[in-house]
């Protein structure tokens, strides 16, 4: 079905490219949240790369490759709107509770927020093969194919930001003991 509206847009139809879009927009908010980790940058890259795929759909000369193709021109814009910003805010939003927080619930989202600064130290190249392998399930061949760039780039990537959260996830759980030791 993604098949025939790809090619119905292809051939200029602007119903068919809002159908398409309909079809593709939550995915590709869900990509570029995740590299840029800002909701606002996101959906400038979402729009930016969307406007960039309805003016070079025509050119496009094999449909079953749409997706590979839509993910590149999209991973291109976060990388562009990175470049442009140069800072990651953080989206904090206080919710109110009405009853405490389990032992294990805090544990869950003092490990998120560990992962979410580690992510952050990351380049956005490499938060892109991470999220590509990771978050949307790719193979590391699959992931080279859409980001567009070779096997061997896409394999040293996911090793250097998996060792950079690592070491991230470690030195943030040093600091606490470090912390604790010191004499008041």
């Amino acid at each position: 079905m993604l098949r025939s509206i790809v090619d119905q847009a292809r051939q200029g139809d602007e119903e068919a490219f809002g159908a398409l879009v309909r079809e593709v927009g939550d995915r590709c908010i869900f990509i570029a949240h995740r590299i840029l980790r800002d909701a606002n940058l996101a959906e400038d890259a979402v729009q930016v790369a969307l406007v960039q795929v309805w003016r070079e759909l025509p050119a496009l000369r094999d449909l079953d490759r749409f997706e590979a193709w839509l993910h590149r021109i999209l991973v291109n814009a976060c990388y562009a709107e990175a470049r442009r910003s140069r800072h990651f805010a953080a989206d904090v939003v206080l919710l109110e509770t009405d009853t405490p927080i389990a032992a294990d619930e805090l544990l869950t989202v003092h490990d998120r927020d560990q992962l979410d600064r580690g992510f952050r130290r990351l380049p956005p190249e490499q938060r892109a093969v991470l999220v590509f392998h990771h978050a949307l399930g790719l193979t590391v061949p699959e992931v080279a194919d859409h980001l567009g760039i070779p096997l061997g780039t896409a394999k040293s990537r996911l090793s250097y930001a998996t060792a950079a959260i690592r070491a991230a996830l470690e030195a943030d759980s040093r600091t606490p003991i470090l912390d604790q030791e010191q004499p008041a």
